[in-house]
């Protein structure tokens, strides 16, 4: 599938861009191993996440929606892709995954990161996961379909409330 192989490309480019940078040092061939596996988990991590919620482009939007068959809306989307790609548990609303995980800047996003947008005057009260190369994976609203958007478009700029980024080991706050 064309979707999948091009985000596939993105989370990877994205992965390794993020990380090598910081391990640029020349290391010792044991630290280099340490590198390199770390290295490998992210990227497994991001692909995994990716490869998920690519699974679920086309899906209906449904408020409260927490399957295919039902719909989903935006958390139930994050949550579905999370617990199945890499067996995390996120709080049911959008608001309440914005508790979860550590906070990080618009700068540091990596992919399987989640960004969070005020759409109802209200903050955190969308949420979608980051991809790379300024485009996210999100359930928009009652009429759409799970779609990626860029995040460069004027809508989600002005509304872009933050970024968390979640560990494998859960929810910490």
């Amino acid at each position: 599938m064309p979707i999948k192989y091009t985000l596939h490309k993105i989370c990877i480019a994205a992965a390794l861009c993020v990380c090598i940078p910081a391990w640029c040092a020349d290391p010792a061939p044991q630290e280099q191993t340490t590198v390199l596996t770390r290295i490998q988990e992210i990227t497994d991590r991001a692909s995994s996440l990716v490869s998920k919620a690519a699974d679920f482009l086309g899906t209906r939007y449904q408020r409260g929606g927490n399957n295919v068959e039902q719909g989903l809306d935006c958390s139930g989307l994050v949550r579905l892709v999370f617990k199945d790609a890499i067996n995390v548990d996120l709080p049911r609303t959008a608001a309440e995954i914005s508790r979860s995980g550590e906070k990080i800047e618009p700068g540091e996003l990596q992919t399987g990161d989640l960004v969070f947008y005020n759409t109802l005057k209200r903050g955190f009260s969308h949420v979608g996961i980051y991809l790379g190369d300024n485009k996210f994976i999100h359930s928009p609203s009652k009429g759409g379909q799970v779609r990626i958007e860029s995040m460069e478009l004027a809508y989600w700029k002005k509304r872009f409330n933050g970024a968390r980024r979640i560990n494998d080991d859960g929810p910490p706050n």
